[in-house]
C-alpha cells in the first residue's frame, strides 16, 4: 500500500480512534474531557486540594545539592477497606457517576465484599529537606499510593475516583485509567489504555484475588500460578510516563498459605516463612529518579516529555536511610520507570561486596533462590538489572553486619548529589552511585525465625499445553518509518511500532481463544538505535523457553552470528515483563485462561509506549487468528512499509519451543534494517 494513498485517505478521518497518530490522540483526548466533564459528577475528596503551579522552566543543568541520607525511608501506609457508597454493582452505575465500562465478570462467583476508596488527586510531597516541596499527583493523595495487603480467595473492589485538576496547566494528562500490572484481571478491570475516564467521575475495579486457571481447577485456580508481588499504576495511553512521573502509582501484594507474609512458626511445612510482615521485616522498595527546578518542582515539557532524573528516589525520598537490625529482610524492589535501567550491587561498611538473594521475578516465586553479587561466575549474576516495570522480591541478610556501621545498595550509573566532592562512604563507594543506605543499629529485638528455603516452588506442569500449541505468533518491536501507521504530518520522522503498527485502541491486533495455549516470539532484530525495550503483557505470567542475540551488519542485515543464550538463571520462573536489547529475540510460552475482553502487549519503557508502542489483542470465544497484525486501521493490508521485519505476520505452525527451530529464512531476511535518521521522543537511560 502506498503510504502517500494512505496518508491521503486519513487526512479525512475523524479522531474515532482508528487510525490515530500520538498528535490525533492529543487534540481529541483533550476536546473528550472537556466534554465528559459537563455531565460529570464529582466524589469527596479525602483532603483539601493544592493550586497546581506552572511547569518550571528551563531545563536546570542540575537538580539542586542534597545532603545524603538525613532522611529515613518512607514505608507507604497500607489501604485501608471501607464500605462504598453507592455500592457497587453489575454493571456500570452511571446515573450516580461511574464512567462506562463493561459488566464485571464473574461477579457473583467473586462477589467483593471488601471494598476500597481511591482518590488519584494533586497532592504536595517532600521528596527532601532541603528541596521544596513538589506538587504532585497521587493515589489518595500520597506517593507512593497505599500498599494494598490481601489475600487469595478475598475478592476486593477498588472505586477510583478521578479527582486531578479540571483545568490542567501543565505536563501529564487528567484522564486516568489504572492498570494493576499484573493482575489475573478481567479486562474491564484490567486498565486498558483507551479505557481512561474524566475528572469528577469514578470506576470501580473488580480485583478477584484468584489463581490463574480458576475455570478449569475451581474454584480459585492453580496455587503454583500464585504471584505476589504487584504495582498499580496510571495507564492513559500516550500519558503514561507524565503521569506516573508525576507520582500514579503504588504496590500491590498478595498473600496466602505459602507466601503468608509472616514467619511464625507452626503455620504448617507448606508456608515458607520468608521475612514479614509488612512495613518491618517485609519493605517494598519503589525505584525512580527524578530532575527538580530549584522552586522543588518536577521539571518536564507538556505535554509528555519526561527527562533523564539525576536524583535517585526510593519510596518517595532522595538517598534515604533504613535502620535494621542484625537479621534477614525481604526487599521487594519495583522499577515504576519512567525510563532508567538499574543495576543494583549490596556493599559494607569496608567497601566489600555482599549477596542480595532473589526469591521471585515480577511476583513469581523462583524454584531456588538465586544469588546476586559482583564476584559471581555468570555475567547476569553480577549485579540486580531491574527494567521498567520488573519486581525483584530480594533477601538482604545483615545477620554478621556490625552494628554502628552502614551498607550501600549501588546503581552501576551514578546521580548528581551536590556540587562539591563528597567523602567515599566505605572504601570504594562513590556516593554518586549509591541509591539508600541501611543504618545497622543492633540485634532485633526478638529471634529471626524467617527463612530461605533451598526450594521456593514448584513450577506448573505445561506439558500438555506444550503439546497442544495452536500456533508461535511473532511481535516485531521496530525503530522506523512506519508508513501509514506513523505520524502523518511528519511521514519521514521514524516512529516506535510493533509489526510496522502504532497504537490503536479500536483495532486488535490479534484474536485468541480463550483456553488456547501459543507461543510468543518477540524480537528487537535490529541494534542501530540502541534501545532495549521491556517488553510486558498483560493478563497471563509467561514462561520464556529460549532467548539468543542476533549479530548482524547494521547496514547490510547480513547474519554475523547466532549466540544463544538458553534460559538465564533469573528468568527461569515464571513472569510477565521480558527485556529484549537490541538483536535479542525471546521465545515465550502463555496460555489464555478465564476471562474474555482486551488486553495488551507494549513496551514499558514509558516514554516508548507513550509513543504508541503498545498493542491491543482479544481473548474471544475464537477462532483465533492466523495472521497477527494483520490490517491497517482501516481494514486495508498491513504492507509494513516496505521494511523488513514489519508488515502481518503469518503464524508459525506447527508452533516452536526452541528458536533453533526457526525457518532458516528468519535468520537473515526478517532482519531490520535503518531507517532515516532521527528519533521519536524517548529517555534512554
Amino acid at each position: 500500500m502506498a503510504t502517500t494513498k494512505e496518508k491521503k485517505r486519513k487526512s479525512n478521518k475523524p479522531p474515532d480512534g482508528s487510525g490515530w497518530s500520538r498528535r490525533t490522540m492529543l487534540k481529541a483526548s483533550a476536546a473528550a474531557g472537556v466534554v465528559t466533564m459537563l455531565t460529570s459528577r464529582k466524589s469527596l475528596l479525602a483532603q483539601s486540594i493544592p493550586t497546581q503551579p506552572p511547569d518550571c522552566t528551563p531545563q536546570p543543568t542540575n537538580s539542586p545539592a542534597t545532603t545524603p541520607f538525613v532522611q529515613a525511608l518512607p514505608i507507604p501506609p497500607s489501604a485501608t477497606p471501607t464500605i462504598l457508597n453507592p455500592f457497587p454493582t453489575l454493571q456500570a452505575d452511571t446515573a450516580l457517576g461511574e464512567a462506562a465500562r463493561a459488566n464485571h465478570q464473574d461477579w457473583t462467583q467473586f462477589f467483593p465484599l471488601v471494598q476500597y476508596s481511591i482518590s488519584v488527586q494533586p497532592c504536595m510531597h517532600q521528596f527532601h529537606p532541603q528541596i521544596p516541596s513538589t506538587y504532585c499527583w497521587g493515589y489518595n493523595g500520597i506517593y507512593p499510593g497505599p500498599t494494598f495487603l490481601n489475600v487469595y480467595g478475598v475478592p476486593i473492589v477498588v472505586r477510583f475516583y478521578n479527582n486531578l485538576p479540571v483545568d490542567n496547566i501543565g505536563f501529564g494528562d487528567n484522564n486516568h485509567t489504572t492498570h494493576m500490572h499484573n493482575g489475573h484481571t478481567a479486562s474491564e478491570s484490567d486498565g486498558f489504555a483507551g479505557d481512561y475516564w474524566s475528572p469528577g467521575l469514578f470506576k470501580d475495579h473488580h480485583y478477584p484475588n484468584v489463581y490463574a486457571g480458576f475455570n478449569s481447577i475451581p474454584p480459585l485456580g492453580d496455587p503454583l500460578e500464585a504471584q505476589h508481588t504487584y504495582w498499580y499504576h496510571d495507564h492513559r495511553h500516550s500519558f503514561t510516563a507524565g503521569n506516573n512521573y508525576r507520582g500514579i502509582n503504588g504496590m500491590y501484594l498478595m498473600y496466602d498459605d505459602v507466601d503468608t507474609g509472616s514467619e511464625a512458626a507452626g503455620q504448617g511445612p507448606q508456608a515458607l516463612c520468608l521475612p514479614g510482615g509488612y512495613g518491618v521485616y517485609d519493605i517494598p522498595l519503589n525505584f525512580t529518579d527524578k530532575l527538580f527546578c530549584a522552586d522543588g518542582q518536577m521539571y518536564a515539557t507538556a505535554p509528555d516529555t519526561i527527562p533523564a532524573g539525576d536524583k535517585f528516589i526510593v519510596n518517595g525520598a532522595i538517598q534515604p536511610y533504613f535502620n535494621v537490625f542484625t537479621r534477614k529482610y525481604r526487599f521487594r524492589f519495583l522499577n515504576s520507570g519512567p525510563a532508567r535501567i538499574w543495576t543494583f550491587n549490596l556493599y559494607d561498611n569496608n567497601g566489600n561486596a555482599q549477596p542480595m538473594t532473589v526469591v521471585t521475578t515480577d511476583g513469581n516465586l523462583l524454584p531456588s533462590p538465586v544469588e546476586i553479587i559482583p564476584s559471581s561466575s555468570q555475567p547476569t549474576l553480577q549485579g540486580l538489572t531491574v527494567y521498567v516495570s520488573q519486581r525483584y522480591d530480594v533477601i538482604i541478610d545483615f545477620t554478621n553486619a556490625i552494628p554502628g556501621t552502614s551498607w550501600y545498595l549501588t546503581n552501576v550509573a551514578a546521580q548528581f548529589v551536590g556540587n562539591a566532592a563528597e567523602p567515599e562512604p566505605a572504601p570504594g563507594v562513590n556516593i554518586d552511585n549509591v541509591v539508600m543506605a541501611f543504618n545497622v543499629t543492633g540485634p532485633p529485638p526478638s529471634p529471626d525465625l524467617s527463612q530461605v528455603p533451598a526450594v521456593l516452588t514448584t513450577l506448573p506442569n505445561i506439558t500438555t499445553p506444550l503439546a497442544n500449541l495452536f500456533a508461535t505468533r511473532i511481535w516485531n518491536f521496530n525503530d522506523f518509518v512506519a508508513g501509514a501507521e506513523g505520524d502523518p504530518a511528519s511521514p519521514t520522522t521514524k516512529v516506535f511500532n510493533i509489526n510496522g503498527l502504532t497504537f490503536d485502541p479500536n483495532r486488535p491486533d490479534a484474536l485468541i481463544q480463550q483456553g488456547s495455549s501459543e507461543t510468543w516470539l518477540i524480537r528487537n532484530r535490529f541494534p542501530g538505535t540502541g534501545w532495549t525495550h521491556p517488553v510486558h503483557i498483560h493478563l497471563e505470567e509467561g514462561r520464556v523457553l529460549d532467548r539468543r542475540n542476533i549479530n548482524a551488519n547494521p547496514t547490510t542485515g547480513a547474519l554475523i552470528s547466532i549466540n544463544s543464550e538458553g534460559v538465564p538463571p533469573l528468568e527461569q520462573g515464571r513472569r510477565d515483563v521480558y527485556p529484549i536489547v537490541p538483536g535479542d529475540e525471546v521465545l515465550i510460552f502463555l496460555q489464555f485462561r478465564d476471562w474474555f475482553g482486551k488486553y495488551m502487549i507494549h513496551c514499558h519503557n514509558l516514554g516508548h509506549e507513550d509513543n504508541l508502542m503498545l498493542t491491543r489483542w482479544d481473548v474471544t470465544t475464537g477462532p483465533s487468528s492466523t495472521v497477527t497484525s494483520p490490517t491497517y486501521s482501516d481494514g486495508t493490508p498491513n504492507t509494513g512499509n516496505g521494511e523488513p521485519n514489519a508488515g502481518a505476520q503469518p503464524n508459525l505452525t506447527p508452533a516452536i519451543t526452541l528458536l533453533s527451530q526457526l525457518p532458516a529464512s528468519y535468520e537473515t531476511t526478517k532482519l531490520n534494517r535503518p531507517g532515516v535518521k532521527g528519533s521519536k521522543k524517548g529517555v534512554k537511560a
